[in-house]
């Protein structure tokens, strides 16, 4: 009789239908929520399927041979696990990539067809046309090419925007025409009218988008950052916003979430905020892929593809 696996949530109202899902993806294995592991169970538990897990309780799995997340970025994992963390395998989901090139498509849209200026002139009872800007005319710059940025280059090209990849280190693709570096991140975005963020969170990147890099922006260009809230600092894209330097911002992460209600980036009217809505995990498809890398791990022995702990994904 194989191990159980413990399934750990900070949400407990999202712990039953996780188990359910997993649980139908792996009718041989024996899913239990933390909670319910008893002593024994938990000095048996190899692997440990995560959502936002509270560390303290990973901690009390002295036999963890690996973590399973079910979120694309584990940075806030790394960071409260630490060093000593157990082999950590991120979900790595078809589906998480379509659903984010499609959000990232959808609000380029909003931004290209000039909806934050409409909305603003419905709120004033104002009747005005804007001149249409074909995508060819319109440049995206679109930072980070991993999964999720790949997918997004392929969707916003084949809409005919103009893109322009940019990553840290050198990535090849079909198209876009892609950058990489220190030296080249202040070309792609002085020429570009709308920045899309998909970079992961790591120690470079933290505070990427500060009020140097804000400045070095295109005056009138938008930004949308889908990443994680603290690749942006947020005061200095507010000043930015405020000087007019830039047009709009839309915002999907945020350095704390729920986004307090005290926060300016509510009421700013030149940003539109999102409650975290870009590419939600779909249960269905992450359970088939956890329970592949499960069934491989039990008959081979050998743990998943994880991240790195040095470079964050």
């Amino acid at each position: 009789m194989t191990s159980p696996i413990a399934f750990i949530a900070r949400d407990r109202e999202t712990t039953s239908a996780w188990c359910d899902a997993l649980s139908s993806s792996m009718p041989g294995e024996t899913i239990v929520p933390f909670a319910d592991l008893t002593a024994c169970e938990k000095a048996e538990v190899q692997i440990a399927i995560v959502a936002n897990p509270d560390p303290a309780e990973l901690a009390e799995l002295h036999g963890l041979a690996w973590i399973q997340s079910l979120w694309a970025g584990v940075e806030r994992l790394l960071t409260e696990m630490g060093p000593a963390a157990p082999p950590i395998v991120r979900l790595v989901d078809p589906e998480l990539a379509r659903t984010m090139a499609e959000a990232v498509l959808a609000w380029t849209y909003y931004l290209q067809r000039e909806m934050p200026a409409y909305r603003q002139q419905q709120e004033q009872g104002v009747w005005k046309q804007r001149a249409y800007k074909h995508p060819r005319d319109i440049t995206i710059g679109l930072l980070g090419l991993g999964t999720l940025g790949a997918a997004a280059a392929e969707r916003l090209t084949g809409a005919g925007f103009c893109v322009k990849g940019w990553s840290r280190s050198p990535k090849t693709l079909q198209e876009p025409e892609t950058y990489f570096g220190e030296a080249a991140l202040d070309a792609v975005l002085s020429s570009s009218d709308i920045v899309v963020c998909l970079v992961p969170l790591t120690f470079e990147t933290r505070g990427l988008i500060n009020a140097r890099r804000l400045a070095a922006m295109k005056r009138g260009a938008n930004l949308i950052n889908f990443s994680r809230g603290a690749v942006v600092v947020a005061e200095d894209l507010i000043t930015a916003l405020d000087s007019e330097h830039l047009s709009h911002a839309v915002l999907d992460v945020f350095d704390v979430e729920p986004l307090p209600g005290t926060s300016p980036l509510w009421s700013h009217p030149k940003v539109t905020v999102l409650p975290h809505i870009s590419a939600p995990t779909d249960p269905d498809t992450a359970a088939a892929i956890v329970a592949a890398n499960i069934r491989a791990y039990r008959r081979d022995g050998i743990v998943p593809a994880t991240i790195s702990a040095t470079r964050g994904y």
